[in-house]
């Protein structure tokens, strides 16, 4: 991981590496709590007989708190309560709220729990990254790769870890013990964590003129990253299907594809911090487009050869655009920025699906599939224009 995070030894001091891996526990369980959900879907509407609306609701109703309180987590962090107790109340809401939906016995006891728990979740993204950002500033991507990449262990292992249980016990107890790691990692936050510092008045002077030009075209970026990646999860498995592919065949294809994306993480994210934001996009988007493209026009087995490829590509850029924000933004600002950064992708994550849905129902999952790589393909001129306008910023600095 130090290879990954730093490349010089200063940066791996124990108070920095402690900032890394705290952060990286927090979101590797937050991020596991809210993949959990999906995993208990088929019991709720077993058990409460409800439709796929309203299943649709109890998952909208974690990620609309999620979403909606990113922002008011980050100013309560940056004026009363500081990172480090914002981040560990946080986790004790989002683990309480799974607790609560162990003694639910009602359709609405489980959206109440729901809420909560996601309310708790809205902490971790803006303020663990700004906590990594500070903590190995200025060569921050590194550190947010590595930060990013535990977010897919958590998704991973959680749901993995409630999916062992609940083949020996109900889903109610289930869930009550997998509250327990939530109230764990709190106090150890409140322990290993080192209290965050804001940043220093130079590195908030320099980096206060890009924030207002180059934020918003990162913004951007962010959000139609985010739609490709979500248009074409959507679609690729019609595509195999319609290639041959069987159910299990397609549960493996996408495998591949998330494991190539959680490697795609952490290696764009070294990659970002050695060759720069501009030829790091272009190479991800690009490599995606071309790969999303080769993945329509290839039979069944060469396809499913490049998927982890595509997967690689196709998450890559997030580590790099995370990283980038803290050079957009000033330091003091950090978590506004990744607020509002993550409440964007969030919203792009929601609103793109519905509308690669529509444009599929109209021209078919083949059109609609490479219409994500003519997503990908916009993005490209944008990262050109991003690093005109840092160039541009460093002179007027200068």
């Amino acid at each position: 991981m130090s290879a990954l995070a730093s490349a010089s030894a200063d940066e791996q001091s124990p108070s920095r590496s402690r900032v890394l891996w705290s952060a990286c526990a927090a979101h590797a369980l937050h991020d596991g709590y809210t993949d959990l959900i999906y995993v208990l879907l088929p019991l709720w509407q077993k058990e409460f007989a409800i439709g796929y609306a309203t299943l649709a609701l109890m998952r909208g109703l974690y990620a609309g708190a999620m979403a909606c309180l990113q922002f008011p987590a980050a100013l309560l962090a940056e004026r009363r309560l500081g990172g480090r107790s914002t981040l560990a109340i946080g986790t004790v809401l989002a683990a309480a709220g799974y607790l609560l939906l162990g003694f639910s016995g009602s359709l609405l006891g489980v959206a109440g729990a729901l809420v909560l728990s996601g309310a708790g979740a809205s902490v971790q993204h803006p303020i663990g990254s700004a906590a990594v950002a500070r903590a190995y500033a200025p060569r921050a991507r590194g550190a947010l790769g590595t930060y990013n990449f535990s977010g897919d262990l958590g998704k991973a292992a959680i749901p993995a870890a409630i999916s062992l249980l609940l083949a020996v016990m109900p889903w109610r107890e289930a869930v009550r013990i997998i509250a327990v790691p939530g109230f764990v990692v709190a106090g150890g936050l409140l322990i290993g964590l080192p209290r965050l510092q804001g940043a220093k008045e130079d590195h908030v002077r320099k980096a206060a003129r890009p924030q207002r030009r180059g934020f918003w075209i990162l913004f951007t970026i962010g959000l139609l990253d985010t739609a490709v990646r979500m248009g074409l999860l959507t679609f690729l498995p019609f595509l195999l299907a319609a290639k041959g592919a069987s159910q299990p065949l397609i549960g493996l294809a996408l495998a591949l594809v998330f494991l190539g994306g959680a490697a795609g993480k952490i290696t764009c994210g070294w990659l970002g911090a050695r060759a720069g934001v501009l030829w790091t996009i272009l190479l991800t988007e690009g490599g995606t487009a071309a790969a999303i493209l080769a993945c329509i026009a290839l039979p069944l087995v060469p396809a499913m050869v490049l998927l982890p490829v595509l997967g690689l590509m196709l998450n890559g850029t997030s580590s790099v655009l995370y990283g980038s924000v803290p050079e957009f933004s000033p330091p003091s600002r950090a978590e506004r920025a990744f607020a509002v950064f993550y409440t964007g992708n969030i919203g792009s994550g929601a609103l793109s699906p519905v509308l690669y849905g529509v444009l599929g129902d109209a021209v078919g999952p083949v059109w609609a599939t490479a219409a994500t790589a003519a997503t990908a393909a916009t993005i490209l001129p944008l990262a050109i224009v991003l690093a005109a306008v840092s160039r541009i910023e460093d002179r007027e600095d200068a």
